[in-house]
């Protein structure tokens, strides 16, 4: 008499087992970057594409051919040729060569290309494929980096954010970006590759987004406690949704002064957003330069006065005084805060000669 045992548990585990291929390959569908929205993003994902496929042409048969010689030259197997003194093949030296050497040749043209094709500083010279930006107005944005927000100026439309951007689809954007503090990486994966924000200097990164939608952007790198929250949302619209966006945060109240600049560079995490009708001209120029406080010198002008010999102990004090961490306003104490903002000399009969 036989007896037949069934098992539920082993059922389900055996359809899980079956299930697990289907729910990853499905888990890669909203895969951002290898599923981007902006022309850019979508170029630099081919290039991962060509890159690895490339990589895989010597890595797989490296692998497929360790694991049949493993197999074939085994102990066991007494039907495998031996022969120990076999030292040279010049058809293997040839196929072992030339297959790495052409996969490098077409690597090292793909790269040179593409470096200057996706410099993030070169303009657009499309926003899609088959679809030249000649004639097409980009929108210029001014990004600064706070701890931990991201500050949004449209210098052209007179209106900031904070913690938001929206652009609209199937425009140039040309952003100039900075940081208050510490470097930065500007990413939003669907847009385009990251770009560092650094104080004092201004970098620059070109782009266009295809699709509508809301996508995510972040810093990508570590700079402080509140680094994790440090999360924007970028909006992508159509031309008048974007016109009702700009619309509605001109219909504020809200104005970016210098004075509301220094409030929003303190130190805050997981910052709501923040829309402002209006902003002071010369702000971004204040923050790259770093002299956003009155009466503190600019980086600028400090770079005039040392190209002309620098100010001797005037110099000294002024670039001593020069607190970065910004202990006084985070509310950490410090002492006394001063700055040069200029010399005054008499002209005596040589200097006026």
């Amino acid at each position: 008499m036989r007896t037949r045992f069934s098992s539920p548990l082993s059922s389900r585990a055996l359809k899980s087992l079956l299930l697990a291929p289907a729910v990853l390959a499905l888990g890669g569908c909203d895969w951002v970057v290898m599923n981007p929205s902006g022309d850019i993003a979508a170029q630099q994902r081919d290039l991962i594409i060509l890159a690895t496929v490339l990589m895989l042409l010597i890595i797989v048969p490296v692998i497929a051919l360790t694991l049949f010689f493993a197999w074939k030259y085994r102990a066991s197997n007494e039907e495998a040729t031996y022969a120990p003194d076999w030292h040279h093949s010049t058809r293997l030296e040839i196929i072992i060569w030339a297959a790495p050497l052409i996969i490098i040749t077409i690597l090292g043209a793909v790269t040179w290309s593409s470096t200057h094709l996706l410099d993030p500083y070169r303009p657009l010279d499309r926003i899609a494929p088959g679809r030249s930006a000649e004639n097409i107005k980009p929108l210029k944005v001014q990004v600064v980096a706070l701890d931990w927000k991201w500050l949004f100026i449209y210098p052209e439309l007179g209106i900031a954010t904070v913690n938001e951007m929206a652009a609209p689809v199937d425009r140039p954007l040309n952003f100039e970006l900075t940081s208050s503090s510490v470097m930065n990486s500007f990413y939003v994966p669907a847009l385009a590759g990251q770009i560092y924000a650094m104080p004092g200097m201004k970098t620059k990164l070109h782009a266009v987004i295809n699709k509508p939608g809301q996508f995510e952007g972040f810093s990508a790198n570590y700079s402080g406690d509140g680094f994790s929250h440090m999360r924007f949302k970028f909006h992508g619209m159509s031309e008048a949704d974007f016109k009702r966006w700009v619309d509605g945060v001109r219909a504020g109240s809200g104005r970016l002064d210098r004075s509301r600049y220094l409030d929003l560079e303190r130190p805050s995490e997981k910052q709501p957003v923040l829309r402002f009708a209006s902003v002071d001209s010369g702000l971004f120029g204040a923050a790259v330069d770093r002299c956003v406080e009155p009466g503190k010198m600019c980086h600028h002008d400090m770079a005039a006065i040392d190209a002309r010999g620098g100010l001797g102990m005037a110099g000294v004090y002024n670039v001593t005084t020069l607190e970065y961490d910004k202990r006084t306003r985070r509310g950490e104490g410090g002492g006394f805060r001063s700055f040069v903002a200029a010399l005054c000399a008499p002209i005596t009969g040589a200097s006026a000669r």
